[in-house]
């Protein structure tokens, strides 16, 4: 039998493969809403199947397996991997926070004057794994190692701080009966894992019940998904490597890691990344609603990310990663920026009756993230194996680094729950 990869080298691996796809399917939709197809593109979108349309399952069906995946990696990072130490928490938590405040304040006040656009301040916080690893894996081995895996944990993190965000702040109406009954589920699931269930079915059928229960709710459906996700046994088997077939997490995730990547987000993608160009000139490009999303991409990212990263490691809080120089940081800083995925959906939910400020959005968004992909990849291209060594003298006078260590290399033999 073939030595099953570790966890984390299968993720990087797909969430790249499924950015390239993703790139593709955002492409695509560009071209459709752009074509003599456009109006056959929008019509089959609000077609209704059933009590939604085409576009709410997506968005709140598809999207929901979305977000379990994410929940799950969430908790898998936390308990056995990248983010189960402080140490390792570090950096990318604080390169995470300030990549998602300082985004925020550039979106707030370039449109500290247009109470209706503020409702989008969250829109520029999010960045998309599935995009970002896919521009690294086009850059080859010019990148580090390390940097593939502090990028996939400050995302990691960025997206818990995305789901917190659309709990808090894009929730409304809601139902305490249905609200009731949902948390009844998820106790019901907590029981299951104390009862040290490993069976998958009970968990995804109690799942889809709790799924309509949050749609009903008010509350925004997928995150039905993580709290599913937050359930679901985690156990590290003794020995030298992880054993899947014993771990319900590891069996939902690596059958999910295909589904997610190569399915869900391409057609989520492919339905949210249309939008009619028709009317967009360079004036349209710098109206306050587009530009605070892209610039907030683009500039709030490389600041926050890398100032925020830059100060940590100044006040010895945390150390580069391990072969990275300062104009590596300041790469992958810049590619923090593409925020395609989490950051249309919650343009979505910030405008959701509203399409001309959604499409606003949308190219906000694509401006931006291409800015930053070009932008990113150019730092990175920039950088030679000569350099890194030198880049490692820390302009800030700070020695004694401590390498990021991947966990791969490093495997715990110990059973968590």
């Amino acid at each position: 039998m073939p030595k099953l990869k570790s966890i984390l080298r299968e993720f990087l691996e797909g969430e790249a493969a499924g950015g390239i796809i993703l790139m593709a399917a955002a492409a695509l939709a560009l071209i459709v809403a752009n074509s003599p197809l456009a109006e056959t593109y929008f019509s089959a979108l609000h077609a209704y199947l059933g009590p939604l349309s085409v576009s709410h399952w997506i968005n709140d069906g598809l999207m929901a397996v979305f977000f379990l995946l994410v929940g799950l990696e969430i908790k898998r990072e936390m308990l056995d991997g990248q983010l189960s130490t402080w140490p390792r928490r570090v950096l990318p938590g604080i390169a995470a926070a300030g990549g998602m405040v300082v985004p925020a304040l550039v979106y707030v006040v370039i449109n500290h004057d247009n109470a209706a656009a503020l409702s989008g301040w969250a829109i520029p916080t999010a960045t998309d794994i599935a995009f970002a690893l896919g521009v690294l894996s086009l850059l080859g081995n010019r990148v580090p190692a390390s940097l593939k895996i502090f990028l996939t944990a400050l995302a990691i993190i960025d997206d818990l701080g995305a789901v917190i965000i659309i709990a808090l702040f894009y929730t409304s109406g809601l139902s305490l009966a249905y609200l009731g009954a949902a948390f009844a589920v998820i106790a019901m699931l907590i029981v299951l894992n104390r009862m040290r269930v490993l069976t998958l079915v009970p968990y995804l059928v109690l799942g889809v019940v709790l799924w309509v229960l949050v749609l009903k709710s008010g509350v925004h459906a997928t995150l039905a998904g993580v709290a599913l996700a937050l359930t679901i046994p985690l156990k590290v088997s003794p020995g030298t490597g992880h054993d899947l077939d014993h771990s319900p997490l590891h069996r939902l995730e690596h059958g999910l890691h295909k589904i997610v990547p190569f399915v869900v987000i391409p057609i989520f993608g492919f339905a949210n990344a249309g939008v009619s160009l028709a009317g967009v000139s360079l004036a349209a490009l710098v109206e306050p609603l587009t530009l605070g999303v892209a610039a907030g991409l683009v500039a709030g990212k490389l600041v926050g990310v890398f100032g925020s990263s830059a100060l940590a490691i100044r006040l010895g809080f945390a150390d580069l990663p391990a072969n990275a120089g300062w104009l590596h940081l300041v790469g992958i800083s810049l590619l923090c920026g593409i925020g395609f995925t989490m950051s249309l959906f919650i343009g979505l939910l910030a405008f959701a009756s509203d399409v001309a400020l959604q499409d606003a959005v949308k190219v906000g968004i694509l401006a931006g993230s291409l800015i930053a992909a070009l932008l990113g990849s150019a730092v990175l291209l920039s950088t030679t194996r000569g350099e890194r060594d030198h880049e490692r003298q820390d302009p800030l006078r700070i020695s004694g680094a401590e390498n990021f260590v991947d966990p791969a290399d490093n495997e715990k033999a110990t059973c968590k729950q």
